[in-house]
């Protein structure tokens, strides 16, 4: 129970008084419902106006019973103020006279109890008076059409669901669903009627039990639930309890369970991730039990670095091509504002849900990690997977790739509903664990950057980021630098510089005519990857003419002489039997193409001079 536990904890930490519903939890024994139609009236009960709810703010915090909150197809479970027409309309054509009773007996019992409030009162004496149809018609709501997700759409009579506004000279605060008093009234008086009966497993006290727990956790229409034990004659529990009302193996005091999930609501819709279908999402969330900002978990390091700063508003972030310490400074820069708010020794929890079923929902990821321990191992996730990183024309920056842009660079952007939730998993044991990163994603990303052909050059160079960056942290014994690595002698990672350098030769003696036209280096890149002794050859003998070309002017000739040295230089490094050999490359190969390429361009001057500052640049 140790899920909820915490959840718990980080609810009483919040202000759940608060009624402001995108700012806080909903307070105990509560729910939002999208409300269809607002009448006001007086504090004496009469009607003063009746007003449409757009979608916007149709949101409204209504007071609920455990069995309303709950309550599913034709079971009658009325909610004790704010109801559907069905319910609380006392003159609906061929109206259900048992929903009606339920209704008005539960709300009346309100009204006659020591936690009573004006507003409950003023609504039931309005009610009373049997004219609430007859005024939905009279100003002309019926039939109801709404503006919905879909477009317009039309509610069925039975389902309009009414708020209540109660206007009094002495009133400030309306709206029921804004006026803390009349929450905290309903809070006492729910607890007051539902006395304790059994040990809450989580306060190790006793307390009342729930017995219908929350669902709507993911979004408003999730059915499925974290918590069920609704089986009274399905022999679940047979040979195990002494009782079949499931206490014994989920024994949750209503209070705990009713904030934990609230909690749990909360923390999906302010910070969660959501993958897959949008009926049945995977979510990932993380957060601090005390409340502390922390690092997004499926963030890319610029995000990581940006925080609190509108990355739409920055066009670019750009760091020095330097063997990684300007990364690691800003990198440590950016954490240190983040351990200064999270203590080390506080609770961070990351959490994955998923259901199989539209009823049943599981915890298909738990860690349970200190703040010191949580922010080292983003910060090894960032350094070990950073590279230079081209997002476009706009975005430039260093840093590890976030989790969708690398499913992106492995499989493409058509990506499926389940493969978006497998690839998900399979990350998230990476970034939090530190285990080992996938290796057949990371042949996927290899081979998708080898292979340009249907790829844009924005969308190439993205990925060829994505895939040395993965390899420089999946291979990170190896100690590869972010900088060109002139004395590294390995096969592959000398032949990636040689592919770099014909690109270069052949880039630079194309006339402007010819600027669109891919190099010979680039159209056989995939190929290159997979026999480079022989693709080699047939690279040099098409940079003869590009040569001779180069030849004709001193500028083509000055600059062909100093790539033919560095050439020269690369060759000298291989040891002869590795040259020859024709066999496939590493994703090694693809760091000294990167890293050469970028050598031999470097950054401008003016970009390089900004950069020496220790705050990103726009």
């Amino acid at each position: 129970m140790s899920w909820i536990q915490k959840l718990y904890e980080t609810y009483e930490q919040t202000a759940p008084m608060d009624t402001e519903e995108k700012a806080q939890p909903w307070p105990v024994a509560h729910f939002s419902k999208r409300a269809h139609v607002e009448i006001v009236i007086d504090e004496l009960g009469h009607l003063r106006r009746i007003k449409k709810l757009g979608a916007t703010e149709s949101s409204t915090l209504i007071p609920v019973t455990e069995a309303s909150l709950g309550r599913a197809g034709s079971k009658i479970a009325p909610h004790p103020l704010c109801e559907e027409t069905s319910y609380c309309a006392i003159d609906f054509p061929d109206g259900n006279k048992k929903k009606q009773t339920a209704y008005f007996s539960n709300l009346e019992k309100w009204c006659q109890s020591d936690q009573t409030h004006q507003k409950p009162k003023a609504i039931l004496a309005y009610l009373k008076r049997a004219t609430l149809w007859a005024d939905l018609l009279a100003e002309k709501m019926i039939p109801l059409v709404i503006e919905g997700a879909r477009g317009k759409e039309k509610i069925s009579d039975e389902k309009i669901f009414v708020r209540w506004r109660v206007e009094a000279p002495d009133n400030r605060i309306s709206g029921t669903w804004e006026d803390a008093e009349l929450i905290e009234s309903w809070i006492k008086y729910d607890e007051k009627k539902n006395p304790k009966n059994g040990v809450c497993m989580v306060l190790g006290e006793e307390a009342r039990i729930g017995n219908n727990h929350p669902k709507f956790i993911r979004h408003a229409g999730d059915g499925a639930k974290l918590i069920s034990a609704n089986d009274s004659s399905g022999f679940t529990f047979r040979g195990r309890f002494t009782d079949d009302t499931g206490q014994q193996a989920c024994g949750v005091s209503y209070e705990v369970t009713q904030k934990a999930h609230n909690a749990l609501r909360w923390l999906i819709h302010r910070q969660g991730h959501k993958y897959g279908d949008p009926k049945q999402p995977q979510v990932v969330v993380s957060w601090a039990v005390g409340g502390a900002p922390i690092p997004d978990l499926f963030g890319s390091t610029l995000k990581l670095m940006l925080a609190g700063i509108d990355a739409t508003d920055t066009p670019a972030f750009i760091v020095d091509t330097d063997m990684g310490q300007t990364y690691a400074k800003r990198l440590n820069l950016a954490l240190k504002g983040y351990r200064a708010r999270i203590d080390p020794a506080e609770d961070v929890v990351v959490m994955g849900l998923d259901s199989a079923t539209p009823g049943r929902m599981a915890i298909t990821f738990y860690r349970e990690l200190t703040g010191s321990e949580f922010l080292a191992r983003i910060e090894r996730w960032h350094a070990d997977f950073a590279w230079h990183q081209n997002f476009g024309k706009d975005k430039h920056f260093v840093g590890a790739p976030a989790p969708h842009d690398i499913a992106e660079a492995a499989y493409g952007r058509r990506l499926d509903d389940k493969l978006k939730k497998a690839m998900t998993e399979r990350l998230l044991p990476c970034i939090v664990d530190g285990q080992a990163f996938p290796r057949d994603l990371l042949e996927s990303t290899i081979r998708r950057a080898c292979n340009r052909v249907g790829l844009e050059r924005w969308e190439w160079e993205k990925f060829l980021g994505i895939a040395c960056g993965l390899y420089r942290g999946a291979f990170k014994n190896e100690g590869y630098e972010m900088a060109l690595e002139t004395d590294r002698r390995s096969r592959d990672y000398l032949y990636g510089r040689l592919l770099a350098l014909a690109e270069n030769i052949e880039g630079y003696a194309l006339t402007t005519a010819e600027s669109g036209r891919e190099t010979t280096a680039a159209r056989f890149m995939q190929r290159f990857a997979d026999r480079p002794a022989s693709t080699w050859r047939t690279i040099e003998l098409a940079l003869s003419p590009y040569k001779s070309r180069l030849n004709a002017s001193a500028k083509g000739k000055g600059f062909l002489i100093k790539r033919i040295r560095v050439i020269d230089e690369i060759l000298c490094l291989f040891e002869p039997e590795d040259f020859l050999l024709d066999t496939k490359l590493s994703g090694e190969f693809l760091l000294g193409y990167h890293c050469q390429r970028q050598a031999l361009n470097p950054p401008k001057a003016e970009a390089n001079a900004a950069n020496n500052d220790d705050t990103p640049t726009e």
